[in-house]
């Protein structure tokens, strides 16, 4: 995590909502039942009739499900809460916040200056609001998601219907692929809306390219440093070595967190987040890339 995000947090981070995924869910529920009553039409965003006083519709098209009801859509909903669930624990409420938030504040906005955009080549003011309204969703902010996810976890594998597994990345590579054909398809007023519901994706990417782009000789680096780490550890980190474990004894004496699998510390790496996992059997800290893919320690030696 860059240096701004956190001073975002430490200036802000009193007032995260926690478990906010769970009322992302919470929205689509609702937004189903008034498709069902046939008012969805009554929250959803349309620029022009914002401007002419039915303010509520800044906040309330994320009421408006992107998909239709059915069998399918439950079952990606609680995908959606999974990777939504397990994102926030590993960034924290804050983050996790600034995420979704950001991929909201950066739709209405952008639908806005599409909006202006499109009165200035002409159009009329109602049925260029009624375009857009056609194009702002969820929809691609949830895409987000797994983007999001993969970015942080390339190698994790999730099995669909508990049966097949599938390595998260390609689920990234097809989420890419239906953004890439609808921008394809899209007129250019719905080209920008994707454009601007993408963002928050960038700028997290950018943001924490360092710690989510690792080649082989990073790796490498990482497993030799465990090693030394635990030889380290095993001679109690208090005499002065010489040469790497010297090195390593500065770093472990320094650091306030470590992670028990790749060996990196809140002082070489200052931009990850580090967690305990409830799970395993002692105090075994890991960093945000190693938290849900690492093997539970059982026992104790």
């Amino acid at each position: 995590m860059n240096n701004w995000l956190y001073k975002l947090e430490r200036k802000y981070g009193e007032y995260a909502i926690p478990e906010l995924t769970k009322f992302v869910i919470l929205t689509y529920v609702a937004g189903y039942v008034l498709q069902m009553m046939g008012v969805a039409n009554n929250v959803s965003f349309d620029p022009y009739l914002i401007l002419q006083g039915q303010v509520w519709r800044i906040f309330s098209w994320i009421l408006v499900p992107p998909f239709t009801l059915g069998p399918l859509i439950i079952i990606t909903l609680f995908f959606y809460y999974w990777v939504g669930t397990s994102l926030e624990r590993t960034w924290g409420d804050f983050r996790f916040n600034l995420y979704m938030l950001s991929g909201f504040l950066f739709t209405v906005v952008g639908a806005f200056i599409i909006y202006g955009i499109g009165l200035y080549l002409g159009y009329q003011p109602s049925h260029m609001g009624e375009l857009i309204s056609y194009e702002v969703s969820t929809y691609y902010v949830s895409l987000t998601l797994i983007l999001a996810f993969a970015a942080s976890y390339p190698d994790m594998v999730i099995r669909v219907y508990f049966l097949f597994p599938i390595p998260i990345k390609w689920l990234a590579f097809l989420d890419a692929g239906l953004i890439v054909v609808d921008f394809y398809f899209s007129k250019w007023y719905g080209r920008g809306i994707i454009v601007v519901s993408l963002l928050n994706f960038l700028l997290f990417y950018f943001s924490t390219k360092s710690s989510i782009s690792i080649n082989p000789k990073e790796r490498n680096r990482r497993r030799k440093f465990r090693k030394e780490m635990n030889k380290a550890k095993s001679k109690g980190w208090t005499p002065v070595y010489a040469g790497r474990d010297a090195m390593i004894n500065r770093e472990l004496n320094l650091a306030k967190h470590t992670c028990a699998v790749c060996g990196r510390t809140d002082v070489t790496n200052p931009e990850l987040e580090f967690r305990y996992c409830s799970k395993c059997n002692g105090n075994y800290e890991y960093c945000s890339e190693h938290l849900y893919t690492h093997e539970h320690v059982q026992s104790v030696k």
